[in-house]
């Protein structure tokens, strides 16, 4: 509580310096993935939208990531608390089969963005491959999948059981953190456990974890600080997540002797 006070009054002092007339939109994932599968402290974006508020700032959510049941619900905002006034979506919305995005508004914007069109002529927002008729398809069919399986809570019940059983992983003296929310996981790698210490980013252990990963058939994705990253299928069951630690724990039992061999910084 007392971070999210001080990440929200270095945002409001920030904004106050650059001149709020200057200051457009505050753009964030409500889960930051690629940069190391962050979940932001409670009340975070609560305490950033008042701010946000006060200085009349858009809150733009990318939602590339956590959208369509990544976080246990439809949209990571609702996850996270965050009333935007802009959504960005992709990836999901079509579960990656084709390209496909698109930019989802509040009433409020669609109304300013409409009586500027009607002032000063049509807003051009559109671009040569906008509603292509393939891409739209089967973003639908797949919007349809979603709601016919109950995907979104099925997401939700298995990423707070994978959550669960990945804590067990806490018991290893190389891994610091186990991180994450919904069908969302990062498993941070430590040189020192007590010291919160890393590896020397020339090391490239998260990079020789992916590696070791491979052999056991287990595709992990390296990011940040030598976190590992897990986006498991939003069909994914209970007994594959079993599966996934146990993999996991096996490809830790070779990185380990990989360590001790090595001797990386």
């Amino acid at each position: 509580e007392d971070y999210a006070s001080r990440l929200a009054a270095q945002l409001d002092a920030l904004i106050v310096a650059e001149g709020p007339e200057t200051v457009a939109a505050f753009v964030a994932e409500p889960v930051i993935a690629s940069g190391g599968m962050i979940v932001p402290p409670a009340g975070y974006f609560q305490k950033v939208q008042v701010v946000l508020r006060k200085h009349d700032v858009l809150m733009v959510a990318d939602e590339v990531i956590c959208s369509f049941g990544r976080t246990g619900h439809m949209f990571g905002c609702e996850t996270l608390g965050i009333v935007p006034d802009l959504m960005v979506v992709a990836k999901q919305l079509s579960s990656a089969y084709i390209p496909i995005s698109g930019v989802l508004m509040s009433d409020a914007f669609y109304e300013g963005l409409k009586e500027g069109g009607d002032q000063f002529g049509i807003v051009g927002t559109g671009f040569t491959y906008s509603a292509h008729p393939v891409a739209a398809a089967v973003a639908l069919e797949t919007l349809a999948i979603y709601e016919e399986r109950d995907l979104v809570s099925h997401a939700a019940t298995v990423g707070a059981y994978m959550r669960e059983q990945f804590s067990k992983l806490l018991d290893h003296p190389l891994v610091g953190e186990v991180r994450g929310v919904g069908l969302m996981a990062g498993i941070e790698l430590v040189k020192d456990k007590e010291s919160h210490a890393n590896f020397a980013p020339a090391s490239k252990v998260g990079a020789k974890f992916s590696e070791i990963a491979i052999s056991h058939g287990l595709l992990i994705r390296p990011l940040a600080d030598d976190t590992l990253a897990l986006s498991p299928p939003l069909i994914i069951t209970q007994a594959e997540i079993d599966e996934l630690l146990s993999l996991v724990s096996a490809t830790i039992v070779d990185f380990t002797a990989w360590i001790g061999a090595e001797q990386p910084d």
